[in-house]
This record gives structure tokens, sequence and C-alpha cells, in this order.
């Protein structure tokens, strides 16, 4: 395995390029085109870790990687939050009054419709934010310019029109940082901690209920729950839960217990330390 390199979707520049640079500064970050790349060149140990971006404070959760998480075969041992600022940028000499078109993914357009609505913008969807940046830099057009953020200005070589365009100044995406071990060294026990979850209940009338009772008799806090589904089956609901604490804490434990008599299937992702950014006012 090589213990140099970390894994991110999208192109040399993107958000997930600069999370990758603010958490582990001395692995190498590499691009891939799409999630199931990068989860793959974890999984086959070409890069160490994983950053996958999994919720945005403004525009909701990554829903592909949602279904990518249970089925990947990989362990959480980390999570980022990181303040997302994205830039207007376009080919050098290119005005702002010049641009017609905004082209960036879907995700940032979403985090920026302010700034297009404001200027009459027509909007393009590309796969990822960098990825708009390098496509302007290779054919420069002044009707165009790129939402991206300030890294991939300075790796294309375009100039910043307008800085710090996102709707709101509390933008954050939360990263999950994610390992191919097995059984990955736990977090040290004076750190507050998380544990991912997935599971899926009996069918059985109220099994839902039923099976999250324990975590509130134990005094358990579960900060996400999300249902999807597996393989398009209507009638197979998987849930993907996160709660505070450590598998091997009683009231978790107790939960747990709970949880599994009531579910067909239960699967820890992982139990890692919480992101101090959470407790941040």
């Amino acid at each position: 395995m090589s213990q140099g390199r970390i894994a991110f979707q999208g192109e040399l520049g993107a958000n997930s390029h600069e999370a990758c640079m603010a958490a582990f500064p001395d692995l190498e970050p590499v691009p891939h085109a799409t999630f199931e790349a990068a989860f793959q060149a974890v999984k086959t140990g070409d890069c160490q870790l994983g950053m996958i971006p999994v919720e945005n404070s403004t525009a909701g959760r990554v829903a592909d990687v949602h279904h990518l998480l249970p089925a990947s075969g990989l362990k959480i041992v980390g999570e980022r939050f990181k303040p997302i600022h994205f830039q207007l940028m376009a080919n050098p000499g290119v005005k702002l009054e010049d641009v017609e078109t905004a082209v960036s993914m879907a995700f940032g357009l979403a985090q920026c419709s302010k700034l297009i609505r404001q200027l009459k913008l027509k909007t393009e969807s590309v796969g990822d934010t960098a990825g708009a940046a390098k496509l302007l830099a290779q054919n420069p057009d002044p009707t165009r310019a790129a939402i991206s953020p300030a890294l991939a200005a300075e790796i294309y070589g375009l100039n910043i029109l307008a800085r710090d365009v996102e709707d709101e100044h509390h933008n954050t995406t939360r990263f999950l940082v994610m390992t191919a071990e097995k059984t990955p060294a736990p977090p040290p026990f004076t750190t507050p901690c998380i544990t991912s979850f997935v599971f899926r209940v009996r069918n059985l009338p109220a099994a839902l209920y039923k099976a999250m009772g324990g975590f509130a008799t134990n005094g358990v806090n579960i900060s996400k729950l999300e249902s999807y589904m597996e393989n398009g089956a209507w009638t197979a609901t998987f849930f993907y839960a996160e709660a505070d604490g450590r598998p091997e804490d009683r009231g978790l434990a107790l939960a747990f217990e709970e949880l599994q008599f009531f579910s067909e299937k239960f699967e820890i992702l992982g139990v890692y330390p919480a992101d101090p950014f959470r407790t941040r006012g």
C-alpha cells in the first residue's frame, strides 16, 4: 500500500483537493474523475486514504456518496468540516460585464444562486468545480466564467472577477476520511467520538420506532439518520446513522443491542474522532 497518497473526486484545485491539503499536508492529493474511482483507489491500496464529501450546509447531502459508503468495503477513520468559498473566475483580460454564462458543478451552482440571479447569468453544469476552471483555461471564452475554489484559479491561470460568491457565509462541507484497513486503530479514549453505522429493519409494524427506542432510553444522541434504497428495491430500506460515542460505551452498546434485535442487517462503518468544528458557536 502507498503510504503517501490521498484520493479525492474531482480535478486538481477542487474543494476536496483543498480539504486534503489542509487535513493531510504530508500526503499527495490524487484526483479521480468519479467517487467510484476514488473509493477504488483506496480499496486497491493505490492511495492510503480517501477524502469524500458527504454533505453541505447549504446544498444538502451528496447523495451518490451515501450509496457508495456501505458497499465500498472501506472504513471511516475521520471527519473534517471545511468552510467553502467560491470565486467567479475567467480567462485573463475578461471583465465581469463580459460574462454571460457561469459554469460549475451543479452543487457549486446551487451554492452561488444569488450571484447568478444578480448578474442574470445562464448556467452550465459540469462534473466538478475545478473541472470548470480547467475547461475554461483549455478553451478560452470571454463570455464564460467558472465558479471554483481559489486554488483552481492559481493552478489554471485564471483571474478572479468576484470573490467569496457563495450564498451563505456559513457554507460548510463535511468530509469523511476513508481507509481500506479492516480494523483501523481506535481513536484515543480521551477524544469525543462519532460512530457511523448502517442497518435494515425487520419487516415488522413500527420496526424503525422500536429499533431506535434504545438510543432514547440509554441517553445516546443520534446526530444523523438517513434512509436510502439498496439495489433499487423499494421494499428494503436501509438507514445510515451516526451516534455520539463508541460502541463499547455502555449506553451505545445497549442501544446497539436493541437495534440489532429489530434489524436484519447491521454494520458499523467507522468509529472516529469528532471534528472540533462541531462545537464551534
